[in-house]
């Protein structure tokens, strides 16, 4: 375990620099807004392309990881629903608190840390989750927002749905990788060392934003909050490794989503919270809190896959 939270330490470190550029007054949340820009848009697509690129499809979809995580992602989505709308809350807020309990920091945290951690043999069970969180779980959540807002569902939503997600830079990035694997061609030698560099953006500056991000983190419902983030860093890993167990996966595909399952909150269900007005700070307790424990709790999810 100490040996773990020693190879995880300087990724955390980032972002408590971050953090302290932030409250110490050094950089503006206006300054992090852009930093988070430009790596979602630029470092972060370039290192996904070319990790993409020297995979197969096969390696990425796989049909027993696919419907493990879907199985057991969904059983804590259902959970984590079914006790916000007991608590009496209606059916938007109930389905922005199931996100939270599944939709981790992937793209931003999950990427450069599991890499340095488990190895590039974990890219592929990795982008999986990615793809799987915001082509399902995301979509459904912005389907059960319209409903709450409408009787029906209108014909433009499953457009408006595709536009959003073919236009997700990673998604993007992931797609075009993976056809250019297919293509078996390589890259153009300028081109490879630019994405390259580019790419080298990618880890610093995600982490440097996170700390950033989390340094104007507002407190609403503690008590909910905490609920969230230990739905998702201790049950979401759960689920997902008894899900795995059952459909016979094992071996660093497991570890990797299994880990994969144990990150914090991830920042876009608070831009998603934030564009459609409902309970936002709530959602940035729960990622700030889960941010903080998920040294500990994911630490301890990797020292156990190792054993």
């Amino acid at each position: 375990m100490i040996a773990m939270l020693t190879q995880m330490t300087p990724f955390f470190a980032l972002i408590g620099v971050g953090y302290l550029a932030v409250r110490g007054g050094w950089l503006t949340p206006e300054a992090i807004a852009a930093l988070t820009r430009f790596v979602f848009l630029f470092p972060l697509p370039a290192l996904l392309f070319r990790f993409a690129a020297d995979l197969s499809l096969a390696e990425v979809f796989t049909w027993r990881p696919v419907l493990a995580y879907l199985v057991g992602t969904g059983a804590v989505f259902a959970l984590v629903f079914v006790v916000a709308r007991r608590r009496g809350e209606t059916l938007a807020p109930a389905a922005i608190e199931a996100q939270c309990a599944v939709t981790g920091n992937t793209g931003f945290l999950g990427l450069p840390l599991l890499i340095g951690v488990l190895g590039t043999a974990a890219v592929g069970p990795i982008l999986m989750t990615l793809v799987l969180d915001i082509g399902v779980f995301a979509t459904l959540v912005v389907v059960m927002i319209t409903l709450s807002r409408q009787a029906t569902l209108d014909r433009g939503l499953p457009g408006r749905i595709l536009r959003g997600w073919l236009g997700n830079p990673m998604v993007l990035s992931l797609t075009a990788g993976l056809v250019w694997a297919a293509l078996g061609r390589d890259l153009w030698p300028p081109v490879d060392t630019s994405l390259a560099l580019l790419a080298t953006a990618a880890t610093p500056g995600a982490l440097f934003a996170i700390g950033g991000s989390l340094a104007g983190a507002g407190g609403e419902r503690p008590a909910i909050a905490a609920w969230l983030g230990g739905a998702k860093l201790i049950l979401h890993p759960l689920a997902v490794a008894a899900a795995l167990w059952g459909a016979g996966v094992s071996g660093l595909v497991a570890q990797a989503m299994i880990a994969t399952a144990a990150l914090p909150v991830a920042g876009n269900v608070y831009m998603l919270a934030q564009h459609y007005g409902i309970a936002p700070r709530r959602v940035s307790s729960a990622i700030f809190l889960s941010t903080l424990a998920s040294l500990l709790t994911l630490g301890g999810v990797l020292a156990w896959g190792q054993t």
